[in-house]
C-alpha cells in the first residue's frame, strides 16, 4: 500500500494519498508517518498543522526513518514549527539521518562541521562527509569539498581536484558552482586559463541569481566592456 501511496502522492492527487499514508500511519508504517508529516507541514489535502507534522515527524524519528530525522533535524535547526532552536539536537539528527544514506543530511553535517555549529568545529570530518555526499551526486557537497581542495581546509590543497568538484557542481546547475568554476578559469587555477570560459560561467550564475556573479556582469556592462 505504501508503494500505492507514493505513487498518489508523485501524481499530484494528494488526497488519495493523505487517506494511505494515515491508514498506514495508524499501523505502524514509519515512511507513512514522515510523508504524512510533510503533508501537514505543507498544508497538502489537509490544514496546515505543526504540530501533527511535528508529532509524525517524531514518531518516524523514533522509528529511525532518514528522511523524518532529516526533516526533524531542520525543524531544530531553524527553530520551526514550535519546535526550539537547538543547533546540537540539529546536528545529533542530522548525523543519524546521514548515516543512513540520506545525502543532504551528509551535507549538513558536514557544513555544521566546517562551521563549528551545533558542533566542534572540524575541517577534515566536513571534508568526509562532502566527499560522502558528493559520491551520491549531491552538488552543494561538490561545490563545499571544492573550495576546501582550493583553501587546503581538512584536506591537502589540490587544484585538480578543486577544478573536478566546482565541475561538478556547475554540471548539477549550482550558481554557487557555475561560480567558482568561472573563478577557476578566470585564475587558471586547476586549468587554463580561459577568460572567455570564465564570463559565460559568470553570466551563467548571473541568470541564477547569483549575487556576485550579478554584480561582476553589470559592473562589465556599465564599463562598456560587455553588452549582456
Amino acid at each position: 500500500m505504501i508503494k500505492k501511496a507514493h505513487e498518489a502522492y508523485n501524481s499530484r492527487d494528494f488526497k488519495t494519498a493523505f487517506e494511505l499514508y494515515t491508514q498506514l500511519a495508524q499501523n505502524g508504517d514509519a515512511d507513512a508517518m514522515t510523508s504524512l508529516g510533510f503533508m501537514y507541514q505543507n498544508a497538502q489535502a489537509c490544514q496546515k498543522d505543526e504540530a501533527k507534522a511535528l508529532e509524525f515527524y517524531e514518531r518516524a524519528a523514533e522509528l529511525k526513518q532518514p528522511y523524518a530525522l532529516f526533516n526533524l533535524a531542520i525543524l531544530y535547526m531553524n527553530g520551526l514549527n514550535g519546535v526550539a532552536h537547538d543547533q546540537f539536537k540539529a546536528h545529533e539528527l542530522f548525523m543519524e539521518a546521514a548515516i543512513r544514506e540520506v545525502p543532504p543530511a551528509m551535507y549538513e553535517v558536514a557544513l555544521m562541521l566546517e562551521r563549528g555549529l551545533g558542533c566542534l568545529q572540524n575541517y577534515s570530518e566536513a571534508a568526509f562527509w562532502y566527499e560522502e555526499g558528493a559520491k551520491r551526486g549531491h552538488p552543494e557537497s561538490f561545490n563545499n569539498l571544492g573550495v576546501l581542495y582550493k583553501e587546503g581546509h581538512g584536506v591537502a590543497m589540490d587544484e585538480a581536484r578543486c577544478f573536478i568538484c566546482f565541475s561538478k557542481a556547475a554540471e548539477g546547475g549550482l550558481a554557487e558552482g557555475l561560480y567558482n568554476l568561472g573563478q577557476l578559469y578566470d585564475q587558471g587555477f586547476g586549468c587554463k586559463q580561459d577568460h572567455d570560459k570564465a564570463l559565460d560561467l559568470c553570466r551563467k550564475a548571473a541568470y541564477k541569481g547569483h549575487a556576485k556573479a550579478k554584480e561582476i556582469i553589470k559592473g562589465l556592462q556599465e564599463e562598456g566592456k560587455i553588452v549582456f
